[in-house]
């Protein structure tokens, strides 16, 4: 009868196992699944980062450009100016209407640049919305990727209490990972940071 006991605590020991590695086994599949979907919608960002930098240094430059058109209408409006002050009269009105053209330029050029550095900020300012998104998406894989390890250890020692701390590091995966995905304001730089 000693056999029948064994046997019989065998078998309730096993299935025990079962239902944890039947259990790792879900927690894998789904941790995966989310690492994926937040993969695909990261990869989309970082897309959208390279276009929004690719703009924002376009428009510096475009800027830069006004800038020096700018410069140079000023620097022929001062000659003009100090021409105009030594000429004949009769050179002078035309040389007045050449230094109002130059005097308008100088003010459009002020202007252009005004509206050509806030657009390059709002590409700036839209590649920093990604980048937080970005980061969030980096951790919640980080988190899943470290939960995932630990269930395979879970699954190899049988130490249900591993199951705490992979919950822990589910959690965070899963709550950055929907930070992500829903842009909620939930700021990683400590983490960040501290990885980088």
């Amino acid at each position: 009868m000693p056999e029948l006991g064994e046997t019989m605590s065998e078998a309730v020991e096993r299935a025990g196992e079962s239902r944890l590695n039947s259990f790792i086994a879900l927690l894998v599949a789904l941790s995966a699944t989310f690492i994926a979907l937040a993969s695909v919608k990261d990869r989309n960002l970082t897309l959208g980062m390279m276009k929004a930098q690719a703009n924002a240094v376009d428009t510096w430059n475009y800027y830069q450009a006004k800038s020096m058109k700018q410069n140079l209408a000023e620097a022929t409006l001062d000659e003009l100016e100090a021409m105009t002050s030594s000429s004949a009269p009769a050179a002078s009105a035309q040389a007045n209407k050449r230094v109002e053209a130059y005097r308008s330029q100088v003010g459009r050029y002020e202007r252009e640049k005004e509206d050509v550095k806030k657009e390059a900020e709002g590409y700036e300012h839209q590649y920093e919305a990604l980048n937080i998104r970005h980061d969030q998406f980096d951790l919640s894989d980080a988190a899943m990727s470290v939960a995932i390890a630990l269930l395979g250890v879970t699954a190899l020692t049988r130490k249900r209490w591993l199951l705490g701390v992979v919950a822990v590091f589910l959690a965070v995966g899963v709550l950055f990972g929907l930070a992500g995905f829903l842009n909620w304001n939930l700021h990683s730089d400590a983490l960040t940071s501290w990885l980088a």
